[in-house]
């Protein structure tokens, strides 16, 4: 037979007390019940855990060692408790997201701002990690929320679309191609270019979309990280092109950032998060803080 917390707790009360009546009261339970209570637990633990005669209860030897043993257990029932209220209530928890450094290095810390403002018991892990290992994170529950480009087809996950993302070209300061009043992308087609890795998705996207318009370019570099094609771009090595909530960061290394038509190639971003899990109250409340400073 299963030892229930009632039955440890009605335990508990009569050995603090030395009394059934006393220990009724202060439990909120009859007489005979609290005394059901107490004989199922013997019953369960195979012998007598008082001695009680008509004017007193006292504990047995085996009784006296598993006093302290009860004790114990409903203090960690309590705290347990206690700590899962907490996190209902966001005064405790842990929260880990997985964000393209894009992201990170732009949007995301004033939304984390206004988050610990708010809730600053919880602790926020950030994964800034390329937009396809986002996907990864969370479809392996190593992160309970994502943010990263519209991963498509995928079952197994959530997407909640956040903003539509237009690509820059970034050149350096006195480049030629900054005379233009509008871009286009067959002008970088008479400069060395620098190009994400495949398998980026977009490295996939832009490729793709140029040649639907029988465009092509060549890289003469590329590189896993934005921000080091953004430092190549710098070095004069050539020229590139990058989402444009990347802007900022890319200002900071002293580039130039121009919006490239012709055609407009832009690309969803959103929250990903395991379809058929549901989130932590944590993680709501994070998504709707990150949307809302999104639509700002």
């Amino acid at each position: 037979m299963s030892v229930s917390i009632n039955q440890l707790q009605a335990f508990a009360a009569v050995a603090r007390l030395g009394s059934f009546a006393e220990a009724s009261e202060l439990i909120h339970l009859s007489q005979p019940a609290l005394s059901i209570a107490i004989k199922n637990l013997e019953s369960s633990l195979g012998g007598k855990l008082f001695d009680r005669t008509t004017r007193s209860v006292a504990l047995t030897p085996e009784g006296k060692a598993f006093y302290p043993v009860v004790k114990r257990l409903l203090s960690d029932w309590d705290q347990s408790l206690e700590d899962v209220r907490n996190h209902f209530t966001l005064r405790k928890g842990k929260l880990d997201i997985a964000a393209m450094p894009t992201f990170t290095n732009s949007m995301l810390p004033r939304a984390l701002a206004d988050f610990h403002d708010q809730y600053p018991e919880i602790h926020i892990g950030i994964h800034d990690v390329t937009a396809e290992y986002v996907v990864d994170l969370v479809r392996e529950g190593r992160c309970e929320l994502g943010i990263t480009f519209n991963p498509g087809d995928t079952p197994d996950l959530n997407f909640y679309p956040l903003f539509r993302d237009r690509f820059m070209a970034i050149l350096p300061e006195d480049h030629p191609l900054l005379k233009k009043s509008q871009l286009r992308w067959k002008d970088l087609q008479h400069y060395a270019y620098i190009a994400l890795q495949r398998p980026a998705s977009t490295r996939h996207l832009i490729d793709k979309a140029l040649a639907e318009k029988k465009l092509a370019l060549t890289p003469a570099f590329e590189a896993h990280q934005l921000v080091s094609i953004g430092r190549m771009v710098s070095a004069g090595l050539g020229v590139s092109v990058v989402p444009t909530m990347s802007t900022a960061q890319m200002q900071e290394m002293g580039l130039e950032c121009r919006p490239i038509a012709y055609p407009v190639i832009t690309h969803e971003v959103g929250l990903i998060s395991r379809h058929h899990h549901a989130l932590s109250v944590s993680a709501q409340i994070m998504s709707e803080v990150i949307a809302q400073h999104c639509k700002k």
